[in-house]
């Protein structure tokens, strides 16, 4: 290379993607629609309208953000029942929300308990603390959970109260600096009455109904690009192949089921509905696919290529563990687009350190000290990739969790990182599809190690013992499953039902949770949910379910940070 040529290339930015993963698994119980946990809609009001804000108000700002498709179903069947509830005289389905709307507090002993504890589920630090009437609320619902006999000194007033002061702290920071509704209620404090909680009412309902159309306004406008997942977020190469844990576990226990019956076609599945539901809600086929927990194998990726995927992406690790065993170097600069074997579909990588600061770290920063950071840790990276110009940084993370650790729910950081990224003229902010569009250059892997973004391994979902009972339940299960189908036994409308119910066992979150170095309380939770989910695909089939599914069979005793919501890339 010839030393124009090589400043030529010095001189191209470096390409960085802003990869946000939203995701939360089914919470309803499919049979009527219920809700056991809150976490959409609040999610929803605080985490997806403040990313949509920041990319809207900052016009140079690009990003890419992946919807799995149960999330954007669960988002539009609260936008529903929302409407139903405001204009056609219908019930509210999530508890939490029909206390906070409904005239009279239908609340004994029990109820009254369970609803204290669920208005204390938020960051004690950036949710509760900041907010000193909500932290005295919060102090008092903490007292009654040590003696609940004083619960009866606690007046309706106060119940009230707490739900209003707890649905305003899970309000987003770009709503409560601009909605005078928010604003007024903030200024009063105390003593809100049922006029006060129908407005919080409509306030939801109206962010709810048109948090999707906004980012699919954003995609239209070439400013972000939309992505999806797997339907229910199932790990697809351990459906695939539950023994392709063993390429980074060689060690590894596994279940007593040899494999997922069909599990390609099971695959499959997930994919086609995940691209039928994203048509449905944002107008076109999405090109590009992060499949669920960035979990990949060649056999993953020959799928995507069969139905028409353009790229993916998936962790820093798997790189590693394939440059390794495809016997190429490293190098100073891996962040390249990579195709396994000639198959069509690019692949994109995550840079786990730059991923980790924001997820981990860069909360206890002051924003602009770790924006910063960032920037000059990009580029050190475009110094030691300077001869490549088709060089590209992908940032990939939760989407969701990462910002109520933060001050003012990752406000000031989110302004000042599309603010710089945008205007340093040595980084280009773009989406995969852009990029592209613009180069052409691939490094072939023979062989893609199967694994997540998480340590490279799908040590989070089996290998242990708890998860692997939980699939061996599953297994159990897909066997009835397949034997009622094959026998013909269901009408084609219980049949849809069954399969649905089913796509909901195989997700992944359930498989997340399990294991005692979680929290006792969300391991409680997420296995309750994984037997009830067990349980009602067993009554769709007609068939009497196994006694197991009437006891809990994982118990936490752990202490993650960030309440194991979130992991790194790299394991410790």
């Amino acid at each position: 290379m010839s030393d124009n040529q090589a400043s030529e290339n010095a001189a191209e930015p470096l390409n960085v993607v802003l990869y946000w993963h939203m995701h939360q698994p089914e919470y309803r119980d499919l049979r009527n629609g219920a809700y056991h946990l809150p976490w959409t809609y609040l999610h929803t009001i605080k985490d997806y309208v403040d990313m949509a804000a920041h990319l809207e108000v900052n016009e140079q700002a690009r990003a890419v953000v992946n919807f799995a498709p149960v999330l954007l179903e669960q988002i539009d069947d609260y936008a529903q029942q929302l409407d139903g509830y405001l204009n056609h005289g219908k019930a509210l389905r999530d508890p939490l929300l029909t206390a906070l709307a409904d005239p009279v507090f239908t609340l004994n002993h029990d109820k009254c308990m369970c609803l204290i504890k669920a208005c204390l589920r938020a960051n004690r630090q950036r949710l509760i603390e900041r907010f000193e009437v909500f932290h005295q609320l919060a102090e008092m619902a903490e007292a009654a959970i040590k003696k609940p006999e004083i619960l009866n000194y606690y007046s309706e007033q106060y119940i009230s109260d707490l739900l209003v002061w707890y649905h305003l702290a899970w309000m987003a920071e770009t709503v409560r600096l601009k909605d005078q509704r928010i604003i007024k209620l903030m200024k009063k404090s105390r003593h809100f009455n049922l006029h006060d909680r129908h407005l919080l009412i409509e306030i939801i309902a109206e962010l709810m109904s048109d948090i999707i159309s906004r980012y699919r306004a954003l995609a239209e406008a070439g400013r972000i690009e939309l992505t999806m997942t797997p339907y229910a977020h199932p790990i697809v190469p351990l459906l695939i192949d539950l023994k392709s844990t063993r390429q980074t576990m060689p060690d590894a226990p596994l279940p007593l089921a040899e494999y997922y019956p069909d599990g390609v076609n099971r695959s499959r599945w997930h994919m086609q509905k995940g691209i039928e539901v994203f048509k449905h809600y944002f107008g076109v086929a999405p090109k590009g696919c992060w499949p669920s927990e960035g979990s990949v194998s060649n056999e993953t990726v020959e799928l995507c290529e069969e139905l028409g995927i353009s790229w993916m992406a998936s962790g820093e690790t798997v790189l590693r563990n394939s440059l390794n065993k495809n016997g190429i170097d490293e190098g100073e600069c891996i962040h390249l687009a990579y195709r396994y074997k000639k198959n069509k579909v690019a692949a994109f990588f995550r840079d786990d350190g730059l991923s980790d600061l924001i997820g981990f770290k860069y909360s206890n920063w002051h924003a602009d000290d770790a924006v910063a950071n960032l920037v000059h840790n990009l580029e050190e990276i475009a110094s030691s990739c300077a001869d490549k110009p088709e060089a590209i940084v992908s940032i990939i993370l939760d989407g969701e969790n990462a910002w109520e650790y933060y001050p003012e729910n990752g406000y000031h950081f989110l302004s000042a990182l599309y603010e710089k990224l945008a205007e340093n003229e040595n980084i280009k902010l773009t989406t995969y599809s852009e990029y592209l569009d613009r180069h052409d250059e691939r490094v072939e892997l023979k062989d893609i190690v199967a694994g997540s973004w998480v340590y490279g391994t799908f040590s989070t979902w089996i290998g242990e013992k708890d998860k692997n009972r939980a699939w061996d339940m599953l297994v159990d299960a897909k066997k009835e499953y397949d034997r009622i189908i094959e026998s013909g036994k269901l009408s084609e409308t219980e049949a849809r039902l069954a399969e649905m119910q089913l796509a909901t066992c195989e997700s992944s979150d359930w498989f997340w949770w399990f294991g005692e170095y979680n929290s006792a309380e969300s391991v409680a939770s997420f296995d309750e949910q994984f037997r009830l989910h067990l349980g009602n695909l067993y009554q769709l089939l007609k068939v009497e379910p196994p006694d197991y599914l009437s006891k809990a069979f994982s118990f936490g005793s752990g202490d993650p940070v960030m309440g194991g919501a979130m992991l790194p890339g790299r394991q410790a």
